[in-house]
């Protein structure tokens, strides 16, 4: 080969060599190539399109940083760059973000389930049974003689009466009786009689009428004498009067306790059946009282 000939082909050797360098010094690197794809493909798939992530690569191996809505787009972003030709694995650093807190209006505006409402107890009347016994003292004094049938007589009640262990009417309550006989003694022949009952109650301000028995007492010729408790009440009351012409009689102070019934009248000769004022007497209902729920 001449001289001219290897120079030629030597001057060729290296503008090849060059040309070569050059191309090889433009060509875009392979990590480069595979972060712009998955990038791209990151933007344009559906479930990850809205995603804040950045794609780097670096000798084949995909990073993955940023944030993402849920535990979904974060599977999703892994598969789109494992299916990238030329990835070598997936290092996942992104990090799904806390969902929001519900609006004051919107929680304010949030159905709740009520609880299931407690029914309580409705109250149940109180109810006080006959037999009950009534304790009172006459505002007025009365008598066989003086006394007129019909008519009616105020008394204050002497004791509480209790419901359960609990005040149902409390002492003081105003009551009224009325008369039911007024006989008046003859000086020879006749009987004396003097009859009463309880008619009604005022309870808190409240009236209730109530019956109870007939305390009865009667006073025969010679100074005899009977007693009687009727319509109801038998052997449950008392009626205690003073002697004819002297106070409220001995007997008065022991109605409390004293279980017997206890009768004060004339013993002897013309004396009237007398019963002075704020004189005790006992009655028994003859027939239950109701009251109202919450008046204990």
């Amino acid at each position: 080969m001449s001289t001219f000939s290897k120079g030629a082909l030597k001057g060729c050797i290296v503008s090849a060599l060059l040309v070569f360098g050059a191309g090889c010094s433009t060509h875009p690197n392979n990590d480069d190539v595979i972060a712009k794809n998955v990038q791209s493909k990151v933007a344009a798939d559906p479930a990850t399109k809205d995603s804040a992530v950045l794609v780097t690569s670096k000798d084949g191996k995909v990073s993955l940083r940023g944030s993402v809505k849920d535990g979904a787009t974060q599977l999703r972003l892994q598969q789109i760059a494992r299916e990238e030709s030329g990835v070598t694995g997936v290092d996942d650093q992104t990090a799904v973000l806390p969902e929001p807190a519900a609006a004051p209006e919107q929680a304010a505006n949030t159905p709740t389930t009520a609880p299931a409402p407690v029914e309580t107890p409705k109250p149940q009347p109180i109810v006080l049974p006959a037999g009950t016994t009534l304790t009172v003292t006459v505002d007025q004094a009365l008598s066989s003689d003086k006394s007129q049938s019909g008519q009616t007589f105020q008394a204050t009640l002497a004791q509480p009466v209790t419901v359960r262990g609990t005040t149902a009417i409390p002492k003081g309550s105003n009551v009224t009786g009325t008369v039911v006989t007024a006989k008046k003694k003859g000086k020879i022949k006749g009987e004396g009689q003097l009859a009463l009952s309880l008619t009604s109650i005022t309870i808190r301000g409240k009236n209730y009428p109530i019956q109870t028995g007939t305390l009865d007492s009667t006073v025969k010729g010679k100074g005899k004498r009977t007693a009687a408790t009727t319509g109801g009440g038998a052997a449950g009351g008392a009626l205690i009067g003073g002697l004819a012409g002297g106070g409220k009689g001995a007997g008065i102070g022991a109605l409390v306790g004293a279980g017997a019934g206890l009768v004060g009248g004339a013993l002897t000769g013309n004396k009237q059946i007398e019963i002075p004022a704020e004189s005790p007497l006992s009655f028994t209902l003859s027939k239950s009282l109701t009251l109202p729920p919450g008046m204990e």
